[in-house]
């Protein structure tokens, strides 16, 4: 029968440390894309160093206190539309410098009411080169906000069937916005709608 082993021979392991191990095996690879996460009156909360390059290019910011008063800033000038209609408040596209970027922002779920509180998560999407300028396109052809995601995820080469998961839609809601679409285009059918906004390209 084996002795047990003495107590000075065994390592002690804080909750901290646990903890700590835990988290660096579930972190996420580093993403290319922008997080921030702002309060109700769009301060930023808590955001990512790709969120800083994206929005404060070509300028880099190191000190954190200038980063988010600089971010609001941003935050007003860069993601807010300008358009005065019941829609998202937050542009879908944007540039920063030569690059263009999808914005997507999600409303965060907090039984608290304080307005400092975590309201807001604004994801930031490197587009594809050579992206189709959306907002010229739905101003253009007079495009529903609606109208546009679908459009947008069209011209990602998405289909119906996928295009309706993504936007939590029925696919039959999805080509019904997609015959509408083709209305307001004038075309007769999905590729001559796609042909006629590559078309309009400057």
């Amino acid at each position: 029968m084996s002795a047990a082993p003495r107590p000075e021979r065994l390592k002690k392991v804080s909750v901290g440390e646990t903890n700590e191990s835990m988290i660096k095996k579930l972190a996420p690879p580093r993403s290319i894309a922008g997080f921030l996460l702002t309060d109700s009156l769009l301060n930023p909360i808590s955001f990512n160093a790709e969120a800083i390059q994206i929005l404060c290019y070509p300028e880099k910011l190191a000190n954190l206190a200038r980063s988010a008063l600089f971010l609001a800033e941003k935050i007003r000038s860069t993601l807010m539309s300008r358009r005065s209609s019941g829609e998202s408040p937050f542009v879908t596209e944007f540039r920063s410098g030569r690059r263009r970027y999808f914005c997507r922002a999600f409303l965060v779920d907090s039984s608290a009411k304080e307005p400092f509180q975590p309201s807001i998560a604004i994801l930031l999407e490197r587009g594809p080169a050579g992206l189709v300028p959306l907002s010229q396109i739905c101003q253009q052809f007079k495009l529903t906000q609606r109208e546009r995601e679908v459009l947008e995820y069209l011209l990602q080469g998405m289909s119906s069937k996928v295009i309706a998961n993504r936007m939590n839609l029925s696919p039959s809601t999805v080509k019904a916005f997609l015959r509408m679409i083709m209305i307001k285009t004038g075309a007769s059918s999905r590729s001559a709608m796609v042909g006629k906004i590559l078309m309009t390209q400057p």
